[in-house]
């Protein structure tokens, strides 16, 4: 009988192989399907991996030209810079620190000295005006062991400029997040330690929204969200509102 009770010309072997050859094909839409979906998200994900690839290039590629053509057309102030840095103590002219750059990888950062010869020495003495209440970072505003030259090299952020050097060495890049120090890194929390993840910056998307006017959490909530969602024209819109950020001297110590 069929569903309308209906007599069947079909054997029930026959009514049997059909009912199993519906199911083979059922089945074989399901591994289908199923194969597709795997297909379709191994793609995606090829193409996220290839981006992710030629950004990091392209990144890396304009880091390189951008810091060499800055090192030469500033040759002549970071020349009178370490003149004048020189002339006011005859101490030396760079300040170089060991800083933490992608997946805790140490490197000597270079900075033009803006302090005293025995800055560090004098730290301990000064810690209870620091302003920052997080104990993390050590930032007064007037702090007496900047000295003149110092001063105004940190109010239009000179001193930052031997930095180039690191972004040629590809130690830093034009852009990214704060390289820390080691004292730093080792009071991390899980979540800050995500800062580590991408190659630390000249500037930076906190750098270009305050500066030193911002807390320790705020720096670096804003340098995770930089990192989830760094882009190449995110770098340049950074970029682009540095200049204006360093001439206001905004934020500035």
């Amino acid at each position: 009988m069929d569903a309308d009770g209906a007599k069947s010309d079909m054997s029930p072997q026959q009514v049997q192989l059909l009912h199993d050859r519906h199911r083979r094909l059922a089945a074989g839409g399901l591994v289908w399907a199923r194969r597709r979906r795997i297909a379709i998200r191994s793609l995606r994900r090829a193409a996220w991996r290839s981006r992710i690839w030629l950004d990091a290039h392209v990144k890396r590629a304009l880091d390189l030209v951008g810091a060499i053509v800055l090192l030469v057309l500033l040759a002549p102030l970071v020349l009178a810079i370490a003149i004048a840095i020189k002339l006011e103590d005859g101490g030396p002219v760079l300040f170089r620190q060991t800083r933490v750059g992608r997946n805790g990888r140490p490197f000597c950062m270079y900075k033009f000295r803006s302090m005293v010869p025995d800055a560090e020495e004098r730290k301990a003495a000064l810690a209870a005006l620091n302003e920052m209440r997080d104990g993390i970072l050590f930032k007064i505003r007037r702090d007496p062991r900047v000295t003149r030259v110092g001063r105004i090299c940190r109010k239009l952020s000179f001193d930052e400029l031997p930095q180039l050097v690191n972004v040629v060495r590809g130690e830093m890049s034009l852009v990214g997040p704060r390289p820390p120090v080691p004292s730093e890194v080792a009071r991390y929390d899980p979540g800050q330690r995500r800062r580590l993840t991408a190659i630390p910056g000249l500037t930076g998307l906190w750098q270009v929204s305050g500066r030193n006017e911002i807390d320790f959490d705020g720096q670096v909530r804003l340098d995770v969200t930089y990192i989830e969602r760094r882009t190449l024209a995110l770098d340049l819109a950074i970029l682009a509102r540095t200049i204006p950020t360093v001439i206001s001297g905004r934020g500035a110590s």
